[in-house]
């Protein structure tokens, strides 16, 4: 009926050689809508596995019960992360129907991961994300997963044998729904249209493996247009926003 998950300081290792050092505590939860009360035992839970840090939490601004209780709780909002330069997130959805077709420049093609490989999946994250800690051993636990198909995750080949753009569409059967998580294009290959095409031809996928709609998350910030514009461009509209909480450290 609920569950949560906590991420407690730790060290993360990129390809570049460089370390992030992550020195707070942050917090994934769900709770089932007909057992709302059970977000106190989320937090208290939370609160006691983070005690001594400075905790993090990001419910919605639809969850108006939970933000009650994490008030209750000592939690207020995060300034920073609500301010123009923020990492607050929105998660944009569209229906699939009237879907544009999609048009790449010459000599560029549709690829799935399926068709193109592991090798070349995990090295169009790597480019698209730079630095990063994506490797064969994180593809390899990603496959594993209900949701993933390698069908579904799509990428744009370049002329040259680059995957130039690659996006992953996780399925959800049972609510007919796609998620695009991550989308990413390598930085030589920007500003040529190639993600608009890559998740339109993504959406007709998904329309033909039976999803009715998608769902995108985008930093919603003024400070970052860029992704909430190419969304919004393909039809995406807002359906929901962080509402990002934060416990200072002299909180108990």
């Amino acid at each position: 009926m609920a569950w949560g998950w906590a991420f407690l300081p730790h060290r993360v290792r990129r390809n570049d050689g460089s370390v992030r050092e992550v020195t707070g505590a942050a917090l994934s939860y769900q709770v089932h809508p007909g057992h709302a009360e059970l977000i106190d035992d989320v937090i208290e839970w939370y609160d006691s596995v983070a005690a001594g840090l400075e905790r993090t939490a990001t419910p919605t601004t639809a969850e108006e019960f939970a933000l009650r209780r994490w008030a209750a709780h000592g939690f207020v909002a995060d300034a920073a992360a609500l301010g123009d330069d923020g990492d607050w997130t929105q998660l944009n959805r569209r229906d699939l129907t009237d879907l544009d077709q999609p048009v790449l420049p010459d000599g560029f093609r549709f690829r799935t991961a399926d068709e193109a490989g592991s090798e070349a999946a995990v090295q169009a994250h790597v480019d698209a994300w730079a630095p990063s800690s994506y490797t064969a051993e994180s593809y390899a636990g990603v496959r594993q997963t209900a949701a993933y198909r390698g069908d579904l995750h799509v990428l744009v080949e370049a002329p040259d044998g680059t995957m130039a753009s690659s996006a992953i569409m996780w399925f959800d059967r049972a609510n007919r729904t796609v998620e695009f998580e991550p989308v990413g294009t390598h930085p030589d290959y920007r500003r040529l249209g190639l993600a608009r095409a890559m998740m339109l031809h993504g959406l007709h996928l998904a329309r033909a493996a039976g999803a009715d709609h998608a769902t995108v998350v985008c930093l919603g910030a003024p400070g970052h247009p860029r992704a909430r514009g190419l969304y919004y461009g393909l039809g995406f509209r807002e359906l929901s926003r962080d509402a990002p909480l934060i416990k200072p450290l002299r909180s108990p």
